[in-house]
């Protein structure tokens, strides 16, 4: 297979580093190609990113290499001489999560469908500037890889505070902006006491003058919509305030908690 028009497009005037924020540090990529000078340019731009790269010219030695090194991202050649990228990928999907770049001579939309069917994030036509494929990797590390940490967890509750997004159960339920904001705060501070003027404050803000019981109302329709339990998460500590008590060895699972990462940003580059 002769792609000399892909090699020449990834020699290293093409490299666009980006440095200083980390995203790409310590990121495993496994490249599968047949061409050693393809191989090598690659190579060489993500190593020059900061990637850790290790590479394969056969099919068989990627599902190898993918089992036992387990990398973040793969980026495949759909034509390997002992099976096929297509059938690579569908191997290595049977196994793995990990993200998948196809790479082809063959811009054909029956192929791309299949590639993307098959389980591929993401698929590029040669010849390529090494630009783009840099470009693909991060959009798919952004999508893919985005942190959990910011998700908070109590029981059956889950509050994502960057999307605003609130889920019972694995249940999404639609809160007002109050609601959301004392459900936050009664969250960030799990089985500890806040009082009602501390509430107002944070909730209501400090120029707040009304009633101190506009908490009993917004905490009646939290419990209506996500605890119904008087005695259950929400808990009110009389003459005092509301606490959050999270029963212990309750989490939710981290396969819902994976699906709502990648549900924050779930576009397909093509």
């Amino acid at each position: 297979m002769n792609n000399s028009g892909a090699s020449n497009n990834l020699k290293p005037k093409h490299f666009q580093p980006e440095r200083g924020d980390g995203s790409n540090q310590a990121i495993r990529v496994l490249v599968v190609d047949d061409e050693q000078s393809i191989i090598d340019s690659i190579e060489l731009g993500l190593r020059y990113e900061g990637f850790e790269v290790r590479s394969v010219q056969r099919g068989y030695a990627a599902i190898d290499v993918a089992s036992a090194w387990s990398p973040q991202l793969v980026i495949l050649d759909g034509n390997l001489p002992d099976l096929d990228g297509f059938n690579v990928c569908r191997q290595i999907r049977r196994q793995s999560d990990v993200l998948i770049i196809l790479l082809t001579v063959r811009d054909d939309l029956a192929d791309k469908i299949k590639g993307l069917e098959l389980g591929a994030d993401d698929y590029l036509t040669k010849p390529f500037h090494f630009s783009e494929l840099l470009a693909r990797i991060r959009a798919a590390l952004r999508r893919h890889l985005t942190p959990t940490s910011n998700i908070l967890t109590a029981g059956a509750i889950a509050l994502n505070p960057d999307t605003r997004e609130v889920w019972c159960a694995d249940v999404p339920v639609e809160l007002t902006r109050k609601e959301f904001n004392l459900l936050h705060l009664l969250m960030q501070h799990p089985d500890r006491v806040l009082e009602r003027q501390t509430i107002l404050d944070r909730v209501w803000g400090y120029d707040y003058y009304g009633d101190t019981t506009v908490i009993e109302v917004y905490i009646s329709n939290l419990r209506n919509k996500l605890d119904r339990d008087p005695h259950g998460l929400i808990r009110t500590v009389r003459g005092i305030g509301y606490m959050l008590k999270v029963p212990p060895g309750k989490h939710l699972s981290e396969q819902h908690l994976d699906a709502v990462a990648i549900n924050t940003d779930n576009q397909t580059s093509l």
